[in-house]
Formats: structure tokens, sequence, C-alpha cells
């Protein structure tokens, strides 16, 4: 996706080795001499961003203003904001999967909140690892820096977050499932998922209802047809109008016929 010549951005994939670690790795730079917006979708997912360059920034729905100057971490992601990148910015971006964040950080909650990685484990790695990453010459060799980096902080996965991360059967509850897999109360298995993840498989099933209707619209702009919205009610599984709306608002603030309307200047990180 390319906004404008002197703004560019792609997606790294991750090798197998680190699949169940992060989704993908985002890169993006501005080149040009005026400072560039964009909107990022929620990804349910925590993020750990290194900045190079000046500094970027991010703002919230409630309109704080967070500079980063070298790294930070956030998340899970569950409503979008948008970030900011001054003319000579790059940023490059890991995406958590899962339960990754829990494994390498431990039981430290940083839910709904922006914290230097430092913090999180009481030492300058990161500071270190960002000075690292300046010394390197492309993107590719900070992202193999970066995985080389993890391997001895990375706590191996126990059953439950085996499970969890696997489960993608519609037709059954995860919970009452994994729980008698496990021997577990399903009391417990909920707060494993909370503990673990950042976020309930209740708000998970929302979000995922949320992006498939994104990924519906997507497919039928990019074909440069009209928006059926009672078929993507029907096929999302929404109840009615204003309950598709309602999720609109609750993860990106505006209404679908805005989102169309402005789609271009919003970044979906989950898309092909």
């Amino acid at each position: 996706m390319e906004l404008q010549p002197e703004y560019n951005e792609f997606r790294i994939s991750v090798p197998q080795e680190f699949e169940n670690v992060f989704t993908h790795f985002y890169f993006a730079e501005n080149t040009s001499e005026t400072s560039v917006t964009k909107t990022l979708l929620p990804t349910y997912q925590t993020i750990l961003l290194f900045c190079f360059g000046k500094s970027a920034t991010m703002s919230t729905r409630e309109k704080t203003i967070i500079s980063v100057d070298k790294c930070t971490v956030f998340g899970p992601a569950r409503q979008s904001f948008e970030y900011t990148l001054p003319a000579g910015c790059s940023i490059l971006v890991a995406n958590f999967k899962d339960d990754a964040f829990f494994r390498f950080f431990g039981k430290i909650s940083i839910e709904q909140s922006v914290r230097h990685p430092d913090e999180l484990l009481e030492e300058n790695c990161f500071t270190d690892l960002w000075y690292q990453l300046t010394q390197l010459d492309s993107t590719v060799e900070q992202v193999n820096y970066i995985l080389d980096f993890c391997k001895p902080y990375l706590q191996d996965r126990d059953i439950t977050g085996q499970l969890l991360s696997s489960f993608d059967n519609g037709l059954l509850n995860p919970v009452k499932v994994i729980a008698e897999q496990t021997q577990q109360t399903e009391r417990n298995i909920q707060r494993k998922q909370k503990e673990q993840f950042g976020y309930s498989l209740k708000e998970l099933t929302r979000y995922n209802r949320f992006l498939k209707a994104i990924k519906i619209i997507e497919k039928e702009t990019g074909k440069q047809r009209k928006v059926k919205w009672f078929s993507i009610i029907d096929e999302c599984g929404y109840y009615d109008q204003s309950q598709l709306i309602h999720d609109f608002k609750h993860f990106i603030n505006i209404s679908p016929a805005q989102y169309l309307k402005f789609q271009q200047d919003i970044c979906n990180p989950k898309s092909k």
C-alpha cells in the first residue's frame, strides 16, 4: 500500500521458527518534506515500535499526544489511533502474536498503556538494542537482529497457551473445550486467556466479526463495486445495521460510510 511516492511502507514476514512469536514486522519511512499522518486499525496485538530519525508521535482517541524517541511498547491495540511520521522519520514495528508478549515479559501488564520496554525488564536492554539497530544498513538486517535478540527472553508456552492460540473452531466454545482437555475450570481458562493474551475470547470474537466486515468492504471497493451493507450484516452475523455501526464507532470512532470516505488514510495491518 503506497499513499505517495515519498512515503514508503512494507511488511516483512518472519521465519517459521518465530511464527508463534510475531505475526510480521512493519516498516514505514517518510522521505517527503512534510509530516504524514495515518490511522491504524485495531489489531488486538501488542506492538513494539522502534523509531529512527525524528521522533514519531501517536494520538489516542482522547487526543493525548505521545512522542516516541527511540522505542515503545503498547497494546493490545483495541481501538484505532493516529500516528504521525515527520519528515525524515522511519519506524520499524514488531507485532507480537497471541500470548508472545506474555512469554517475553512475563506477568507484567501494560493493558491500554504506552511504556518504554526497558521499564518492563528493569534494565536498558532495549535502549542498547536501538543503538545497535541504528548501525545496521538494511531493514532486513534489523529484523534479523531483533529476532536473535529476543531468543533468550522467550519463555516456553504452556499447554493452555498452545490450545488458546490454535483453537479456531467457531462452532464450539473454546473455553469449555480447553477446560475439559486440560482438566481445569472454565473460570481458570478465562483468567489465563486474559492474563496471557491481554484480552478475553469474547472481545476477540467481536473484533474478528468487525475485521471480517472490513475485509469484505476492502474487497468490494477494490473491485470498484458498490458496498452492499445488508449483505455484510448477514454474512458477518450482525443483528442489524445499528450493531454494525456501533462496532465501527467502537473500534475506529467513525461510521461505515465515513470509513469508505477516508479509507485511503487508514492502514489495515491485517491486509494481505
